[in-house]
């Protein structure tokens, strides 16, 4: 199995559940004011939530990177 695949993977599923979060809300039975709103704070979170995983990620790549130096 090639190392690829698996990232290929990811992105494809990452893409899909955008696409499936707008189609949801295009569908949605409040108003473009509410939906608007509601985009905001989702993003806020998700904004938040990635900042904090590539903190996470950042920190163990640095302290293998370490391990690997010594």
């Amino acid at each position: 199995m090639n190392k690829d695949s698996g990232s290929g993977f990811f992105t494809g599923l990452l893409v899909g559940a955008l696409i499936g979060v707008v189609v949801g809300f295009l569908y949605a039975p409040q108003s473009g004011t509410e939906t608007r709103r509601i985009v905001k704070e989702k993003a806020s979170t998700l904004k938040e939530r990635a900042s904090s995983v590539a903190g996470r990620v950042k920190d163990v790549v640095h302290s293998r990177v370490a391990r690997e130096e010594e």
